[in-house]
């Protein structure tokens, strides 16, 4: 009898930040789970997204292209995903699995799984909180039970919510990581997000009323992240009581970062700084993967796929524009990623160019926050990227602009398609290409929790075409 295929499991947690998990150093243990998982597979400790937000980053996760590859870059993406790519879900799909997708239902990067399921990740309960990881656990513990007893192997992807607003933790969460007085009259740090028209309203919707302390609302966010990473020990639990842990490739992973107080973004995942470019990503996989490895080499959301198929010994359906990672993981010498093309079209429509050294950002239309056209900033010097330099460095914004060009030349005639950056223009779903900062402040509001779940939702029926 030949032997089953290895079974997958993919999460994939939304808008999760690496440098907020303490398996990557941070100075609060968000993560002892994930911790301790990781020290049994191998951790990426530079892994980027570089195409935020969601839509564009599942698209490159879950096919082994860029999006150039993909000709996908907007949250709001018209129409399915295109034919010349082909998802992990269809490729296992045709290997024999049996697929499911937990909570990703009528994205266009979500095609191609034979089931569909879904928890409520967005509203709060009768608490006032939202519980969102033990909802996906009362839906993906059964799942995960039915196609662990059929003799196919099985491949599970799960979109956890906990790091995405609204950011609600139940208790003790909420006050795990904050012990000071969020409604201080003295505190003024929340006025300015308070002042911000395009979010307000959505984050007074789930921020309690007279939080003054952008600190608090900060802590909740890693609140929701310790709770998750709890939640998701249940899951780990129940793979080893299933006795599929030896047979069951995992994946760890996120689609973004997200953006906190820093940089005037309040609270979500736009703006093309690092704290939404850089993500986690944990494989384990026993006997296959080096246990307690740590790469320091840059990887890409496009790697995850390929690594994922050759891993499971499948022939690719095409030449993936991500590389395998496996080669990294046993510390062959491999060619590295020192610089890449970056892309954002969310609230804003901007592209630009990361090196180790230097982040290049160019808008391609004025931007709600007001910000400069070109942004250039010195990654060495200032890591936070809060001093822009592009005025006093010209030759350096010239040179890192003719690199992007040059590599943007490249991928048009490699794919035979103008770059999405440039055909999106309705990207925005206003109908109009921004003349100035003021109307498109005035242009983009959220408006309620309901308003911000259906921006990131497509009818079912768009979804499978």
């Amino acid at each position: 009898m030949a032997k089953k295929q290895p079974n997958v499991i993919v999460f994939g947690i939304d808008s999760l930040r690496r440098d907020h998990m303490s398996s990557y150093g941070y100075g609060k243990l968000t993560t002892p789970y994930l911790d301790a998982f990781a020290l049994g597979g191998t951790l990426f400790e530079a892994h980027f997204s570089p195409s935020i937000p969601t839509t564009p980053a599942y698209a490159s996760m879950l096919t082994g292209m860029d999006a150039f590859g993909t000709d996908v870059v907007a949250l709001r993406h018209k129409g399915p995903l295109g034919g010349h790519v082909r998802t992990l879900a269809e490729m296992l799909g045709d290997a024999g699995y049996n697929t499911t997708c937990l909570g990703f239902t009528g994205n266009p990067s979500s095609r191609g799984f034979q089931t569909y399921l879904n928890y409520e990740s967005w509203l709060p309960d009768d608490t006032g909180r939202t519980p969102k990881a033990q909802l996906l656990n009362d839906v993906a513990i059964p799942e995960l039970e039915r196609l662990a007893a059929d003799e196919k192997p099985f491949f599970l992807f799960m979109r956890h919510m906990d790091p995405h607003s609204p950011y609600l933790p139940p208790k003790p969460y909420d006050r795990m990581f904050y012990g000071a007085n969020e409604k201080d009259p003295s505190n003024r740090s929340m006025e300015p997000v308070y002042a911000f028209k395009p979010f307000a309203d959505f984050l007074k919707s789930w921020i309690p009323e007279g939080v003054t302390d952008h600190e608090y609302v900060s802590a909740q966010y890693d609140g929701a992240v310790a709770y998750m990473d709890a939640c998701i020990q249940s899951i780990f639990a129940k793979i080893e009581a299933l006795g599929i842990e030896e047979e069951t490739l995992v994946v760890i992973t996120s689609d973004h970062g997200e953006t906190l107080y820093e940089h005037d973004c309040f609270f979500d995942h736009h703006g093309l700084y690092d704290c939404t470019l850089v993500v986690p990503l944990i494989i384990k996989f026993p006997g296959r993967v080096p246990a307690g490895k740590r790469v320091a080499d840059v990887s890409l959301i496009q790697d995850i796929t390929p690594t994922i198929v050759q891993l499971l010994g499948l022939e690719p359906p095409y030449a993936f524009d991500g590389r395998s990672l496996v080669p990294a993981m046993y510390g062959e010498k491999t060619e590295k990623v020192s610089e890449f093309y970056i892309t954002e079209c969310t609230w804003m429509r901007k592209h630009g160019w990361r090196t180790p050294e230097w982040k290049l950002i160019r808008a391609l239309e004025p931007d709600f926050h007001g910000k400069p056209e070109i942004e250039l900033y010195n990654l060495i010097r200032d890591p936070e990227e809060n001093d822009n330099v592009a005025d006093r460095e010209p030759d350096v914004v010239a040179y890192l602009e003719q690199r992007m060009l040059a590599h943007i030349a490249k991928r048009e005639s490699e794919t035979g398609r103008t770059n999405p950056i440039y055909t999106n223009l309705d990207w925005s779903g206003t109908g109009k290409t921004f003349r100035t900062s003021q109307e498109a402040y005035e242009s983009l509001y959220i408006g309620s929790i309901s308003n911000a779940r259906s921006l990131q939702a497509k009818e079912k029926e768009a979804q499978a075409k």
